[in-house]
């Protein structure tokens, strides 16, 4: 099953301190729902752990995650996959991009994913609804980061 997303976020903060946000494990760790480890394994690559729940499902997910196509403060590109045991699994691609605007910084998203296994019998509904509500709480976490 295919999930695509994109969206928009208003921080408070310049492009310069989003993008070391952005780039540090420890704000994406507290920042990432679910999220039990994340550790950078060489130069912009990390493995994870996550732990999620997408209705009746819930799923321990190892997976790793590299970061390629850097123009830093601008953009970059972030690639992933995970297993999820028996849930199933999911890999995809999201493109970040940071503009100034308005005092902070304009984080725009497009996020392409894959999954397959259980998860994807659950229904594209369930799962859009899912991921939009995985991704607002993401961006309020890295908004609270950025105070």
């Amino acid at each position: 099953m295919s999930i695509t997303m994109t969206g928009e976020v208003q921080l408070p903060s310049s492009r310069e301190v989003v993008w070391a946000r952005l780039n540090d494990p420890a704000v994406l760790r507290a920042c990432i729902p679910g999220c039990e480890e994340l550790n950078m394994t060489e130069d912009n690559t990390f493995e994870a752990v996550a732990r999620m729940k997408v209705g009746p499902i819930s799923a321990r997910f190892k997976g790793r995650v590299a970061l390629c196509d850097l123009d830093p403060p601008n953009s970059y590109k972030i690639s992933g996959a995970g297993q999820g045991g028996l849930a199933g699994f999911a890999k995809g691609d999201a493109t970040v991009a940071l503009f100034d605007r308005d005092g902070g910084t304009l984080l725009s998203y497009n996020i392409e994913a894959q999954i397959g296994g259980k998860l994807a019998q659950l229904g594209q509904r369930l799962i859009n609804g899912t991921a939009k509500k995985l991704a607002d709480e993401f961006f309020a976490k890295l908004t609270e980061a950025m105070k």
